[in-house]
């Protein structure tokens, strides 16, 4: 008799542990879903992208498929800060190009005779940046030299561009 009574107390448990587990459930979901909504809506609004800075064209080439050119040592002023002091950047630059595109094709295979104007613009883009807003927002530099190359060479066979060495002073 003790063991049935037993039995049926656990159930009884069981069961009120499932009605309060269904109803935490059917209440917090709600506002889960509202605050996931929010974020979305404050990236949108200060216009951050979620993907932490791969481009869908970097996303789409196979690997591969990826030829690299590399500007080692270049060093450039920066801004002045608010600090008064002069800073400046020491990086390695490379640059991730896709070798099935037709650019490639007209410009990759011949990078080096391009290269003191690739050096010229990536040194008129980092030099306008303090060395607070550098340190700040390395990726974002990175971004507006992609773009920019891609508007000079007026094709997008560069894919990425990233610092593999960067030193601030």
């Amino acid at each position: 008799m003790k063991k049935n009574l037993m039995t049926v107390l656990v159930l009884a448990l069981v069961l009120v542990n499932l009605v309060l587990t269904a109803i935490l459930t059917i209440s917090i979901l709600p506002e889960t879903k509202k605050a996931n909504e929010l974020i979305t809506q404050v990236c949108n609004a200060i216009d951050l992208e979620l993907n932490s800075g791969a481009t869908s064209a970097a996303l789409d080439v196979p690997l591969e498929q990826v030829a690299n050119y590399d500007i080692t040592g270049m060093t450039i002023n920066l801004k002045d800060g608010p600090d008064g002091k002069p800073h400046y950047v020491t990086l390695d630059v490379s640059l991730a190009m896709d070798t099935k595109n037709d650019g490639y094709k007209e410009y990759g295979e011949t990078m080096d005779d391009r290269a003191s104007l690739i050096k010229t613009q990536i040194n008129t883009i980092v030099s306008g940046y303090t060395y607070e807003e550098f340190n700040a927002d390395t990726q974002g530099a990175q971004d507006k030299i992609l773009k920019d190359l891609q508007t000079m060479f007026d094709s997008d066979f560069i894919i990425r561009v990233g610092f593999p060495k960067v030193t601030c002073q």
